[in-house]
This record gives structure tokens, C-alpha cells and sequence, in this order.
């Protein structure tokens, strides 16, 4: 449980500087999250949500854990009182980051020279710097746009109708990232533009929902994380990270894997994080982000909860542009 007013100052700090640098120094900010849905607690535990009950305009939105319970107390003065909050929520939930120590390899899946899961960085641990870097933009929308132009503008999971295959171009190819080869340097985050936050769960079913589309959207091919990681090899760098406007970095397919036990899935978290690479997933405004004069200037801020030996968090993501 996070309390809420720690949490508020977290974002307040964030929400300040970006503030100073639009009113003082002219630049185009950007917040690049989703809200996080709230509802009051149910029944006797007061960690379930009672789904009956959300505030404002809340809806449930399917995520890997429970919908976030927010509760209510007084501190009161005389002069009225404070309202004291306090919020249980999910770490993979909204707008979240993953941090490097999410995935857990197992001894087929860890490289030779990596770091095992408990060695690597938790939310604690991370510094300003792991947290701070310039955008590099690959921007994939126009092609996912045409594709869902074939069926009126929506996805369907029928491959034969939309198709986000990896072997289709609407996903990020290796030539994607081969484009921005020059730009790839230590500390940069790789901004992922496919428009698919406009389908944000519109509805209540996990797999059915057109976001996730019966893990048939758009994402990074295994082939264009193969070309991340020779570039970063290559070139002797590391990335920050690479943000993403779906419920993870990689295409629908590559996510799901090659049955339903999740065999051979999540290509990108396997490779990636053991390497050190962070994930913002569920991303958002990414289109605004790619209509900036120059995305290359823009400054990608990740407002990451520093809780003790978490894995990952929501966060609340701001591109600040020239």
C-alpha cells in the first residue's frame, strides 16, 4: 500500500518542474500516461475494490493484478480538516515502469555475462539517471493506420483482417531501428508511436478488448529487439529504456507466445531487461510527442515510485520539448 500524500508529493515534484520549464523557458510538455482508475474498498477487505462504487469517472481497466482501492481519513483543525488518503494499487497497472529486475530468467533464458534477476536493479535503486534521457522516436503510426483503414479503422484478431504479425511491416521491423542507429546511446529511451492508445480498453474483457485485440497490436518484432541489441553490442552503449503505447513493448504475437501455456512469449522482456533496459508500457499522447519540432530534443522524465524492492510501478511520464 502506498499512502497517497506520499505519493502526490512524489508526482508534485515532477509536476513542478515541468511547470518552471514551460512558463520559463518556453518548451512543449507532454504527459505521455493514463489516469489510473480508483474505487472505494468492498465488503471486509478493504484491499478488494467494489467495483460498485468508482470515483468520478472511473472504469475498470483489466491489468495484471486488482483494480486500485482508494480510502479516505480526517485529520481534522480547527478550521476544517485534512482528507488523508491511502491507495492500494498494482504495480503493472496504468501508465507502469518495469524496472530490470521484473522478468526472471531462467538458466535457458539468462546470457552469458548477464546478471540474474536478484542482482538487478529494483525501483529503490534506480537513480535520476536511469529515469532521465533523451527520446529517440520510432514512429510506426502512419503504417498501423493503413493497415486498420482496410477494416474501417478498427482492429480485428482475425490476422487475415488486420494483421500485426510479426512478420507483417505493421509492427517495428529491424529496418525501424536500424533508422535511428545514430541516435542510440547510453541513457536514450526509445519511443515506440503506433496510435494504438486511442483502442485504451474500451472494454471489460482482458483478451477481447481491441486494445489487446486477441494479441493481435502492434509492438517490436523479436527481429527489430535482435537489431536493438546488436546496435547497443556494437556501439558498447545502453539505452534507458523503451516506452510503448500498448500493454507492452512487443507485437501481440510476440507477447502471447506460441500456445496458450505462454511458450517462447515476451521475446523483449526476456532479452531486454536482463541487459538493463527499463519498459514504460501503456503509454499515452505519444502522437503529440511525434508532431514536436524535433522529438530527438525532447526529454523523456519517467515519475517512478521509489518503493523498496519493487519490480515496477505506475508512472506518471513526461516528454518536456523545445
Amino acid at each position: 500500500m502506498v499512502h497517497l500524500r506520499k505519493l502526490s508529493a512524489l508526482f508534485g515534484v515532477v509536476l513542478s518542474l515541468v511547470s518552471f520549464g514551460l512558463f520559463a523557458h518556453g518548451k512543449l510538455n507532454i504527459d505521455l500516461s493514463h489516469p489510473i482508475p480508483t474505487y472505494a474498498p468492498g465488503g471486509e477487505n478493504p484491499l478488494r475494490p467494489n467495483l460498485s462504487k468508482p470515483f468520478l469517472d472511473s472504469r475498470p481497466v483489466p491489468t495484471f493484478g486488482a483494480q486500485s482501492v482508494l480510502t479516505f481519513g480526517e485529520f481534522p483543525t480547527n478550521q476544517g480538516h485534512f482528507s488523508l488518503g491511502t491507495i492500494a494499487l498494482a504495480e503493472q497497472h496504468g501508465t507502469h515502469l518495469l524496472s530490470a529486475s521484473h522478468y526472471v530468467n531462467n538458466a535457458e533464458s539468462l546470457e552469458e555475462g548477464f546478471p540474474p534477476a536478484e542482482e538487478r536493479k529494483r525501483m529503490h535503486q534506480l537513480t535520476a539517471a536511469d529515469l532521465i534521457g533523451h527520446a529517440v522516436l520510432v514512429d510506426i503510426s502512419a503504417r498501423v493506420e493503413k493497415e486498420l483503414a482496410r477494416n474501417g479503422g478498427m482492429p480485428s484478431p482475425d490476422r487475415s483482417v488486420t494483421d500485426f504479425s510479426e512478420t507483417s511491416p505493421n509492427v517495428v521491423t529491424a529496418d525501424d531501428i536500424s533508422a535511428v542507429e545514430k541516435r542510440i546511446r547510453d541513457g536514450v529511451w526509445i519511443v515506440i508511436n503506433t496510435g494504438w492508445s486511442k483502442f485504451y480498453f474500451s472494454g471489460n474483457d482482458f483478451a477481447k478488448d481491441p486494445y489487446i485485440n486477441g494479441f493481435n497490436h502492434p509492438g517490436m518484432s523479436k527481429a527489430s529487439i535482435d537489431k536493438l541489441i546488436e546496435i547497443m553490442q556494437r556501439k558498447g552503449v545502453l539505452i534507458g529504456g523503451i516506452i510503448a503505447d500498448n500493454i507492452g513493448i512487443v507485437s501481440g504475437q510476440s507477447a502471447a507466445g506460441d500456445d496458450d501455456k505462454w511458450t517462447n512469449s515476451w521475446y523483449g522482456h526476456v532479452r531486454l531487461l536482463q541487459r538493463g533496459v527499463k519498459f514504460v508500457a501503456n503509454a499515452n499522447n505519444l502522437g503529440q510527442l511525434a508532431q514536436a519540432e524535433n522529438p530527438g530534443r525532447c526529454t523523456i522524465v519517467v515519475g517512478a515510485l521509489k518503493h523498496i524492492a519493487g519490480t515496477g510501478g505506475p508512472a506518471r511520464v513526461f516528454a518536456l520539448c523545445p
